[in-house]
């Protein structure tokens, strides 16, 4: 693709500053317009590395504000979006959905209809100033509900979403999905397992765990530990994206997952057993000692798992990190 003005939506968060940064160093000849409405999720100090590059814009602002948005595709050009913002926390979408539906839905929609207006002259014909834009929306594993101890979700899972968090997501799939088929919108959606690595929100569990240990404070652990997760190293999920957005083919879902899977308690042992080598607690306790079972989350998902062969074998990805190295390198990152 030659030069490009790319929209990354929530790229203050975990994993869009991870991909601003990649996109960045990968991509010197395209531009970088990331608009973020820097909730508690993201931060700026996520894209110190980023913030001085020539072809990087930052842009506060709500995706869900039609006019922010319109704004920043007349002034940028923006013919490509890269949509990452989202809220992502399963428990939050528990004690408080509404702020769910409104940015996941609501605002993926008001993505997609300022991007058909600026991109399209009509259905299926498309702005002969914008013939190559595309739009790559991120999503999550979550939609296709909860797996037994054998199988693996493929883009052919039906969903079946069990929190107000993945039902939020499954719908803006699906909107997406509709862009495609009722106007011809240059679409293509991932689908990724449980993300790790560098600059993850402290809610989550991995930086949870590495936070609570260092501290001294009790590791909760919730029922007894057994959910199952297919783990995918950040930035792993970054080189899918990017190929997905270079190369995927209009209309098609990519699932991308790390072949990881691991049961959240043996997580916990694994950090544990990381920082007894790196950071020992005082008179040679394990800091195994500070796990804590606490009560399960309601609605929790058993197991999900990822397979990646669609894009492994269309689109040439591979994942290059085992958990047992990217797990090392992220506990080096929060240490530091």
């Amino acid at each position: 693709m030659s030069k490009r003005n790319i929209l990354v939506t929530g790229g203050a968060g975990f994993i869009g500053s991870n991909f601003v940064e990649y996109y960045l160093e990968t991509h010197p000849d395209h531009r970088l317009i990331n608009l973020d409405k820097l909730t508690y999720a993201g931060n700026l100090v996520n894209l110190k590395n980023a913030s001085s590059h020539p072809n990087y814009t930052f842009v506060q602002g709500c995706i869900c504000e039609r006019e922010v948005v319109e704004k920043v595709f007349a002034d940028h050009k923006i013919d490509g979006v890269i949509h990452f913002a989202a809220e992502s926390h399963v428990d939050n979408s528990i004690s408080g959905p509404g702020e769910f539906i409104k940015t996941n839905i609501v605002g993926t929609f008001t993505l997609l209809d300022v991007a058909r207006k600026a991109w399209m002259t009509k259905p299926f014909t498309k702005n002969p100033a914008f013939e190559n834009a595309r739009f790559l929306h991120i999503s999550t594993d979550e939609v296709y509900g909860s797996l037994g101890e054998e199988g693996l979700f493929t883009e052919e899972t039906p969903y079946a979403p069990n929190s107000p968090y993945s039902a939020s997501k499954a719908s803006s799939d699906l909107i997406v999905r509709s862009y495609f088929h009722t106007y011809g919108l240059n679409v293509v959606t991932t689908n990724c397992s449980n993300n790790y690595g560098p600059k993850q929100h402290t809610e989550k569990l991995i930086p949870t765990v590495i936070r609570k240990a260092i501290t001294g404070e009790k590791i909760p652990v919730y029922g007894q530990g057994t959910n199952v997760r297919d783990w995918l190293y950040v930035e792993d999920h970054c080189r899918g994206i990017d190929l997905a957005f270079q190369k995927g083919k209009a209309g098609e879902t990519y699932n991308i997952g790390g072949r990881n899977e691991w049961k959240n308690l043996d997580i916990v042992n694994r950090i544990c057993e990381i920082l007894d080598r790196k950071k020992p607690r005082p008179a040679g306790a394990s800091y195994k000692e500070l796990i804590s079972f606490v009560q399960d989350r309601p609605g929790h998902d058993l197991r999900y798992a990822i397979d990646a062969t669609k894009i492994e074998k269309q689109l040439g990805w591979k994942a290059r990190e085992t958990f047992t190295t990217g797990i090392e390198k992220t506990v080096d990152w929060y240490l530091k």
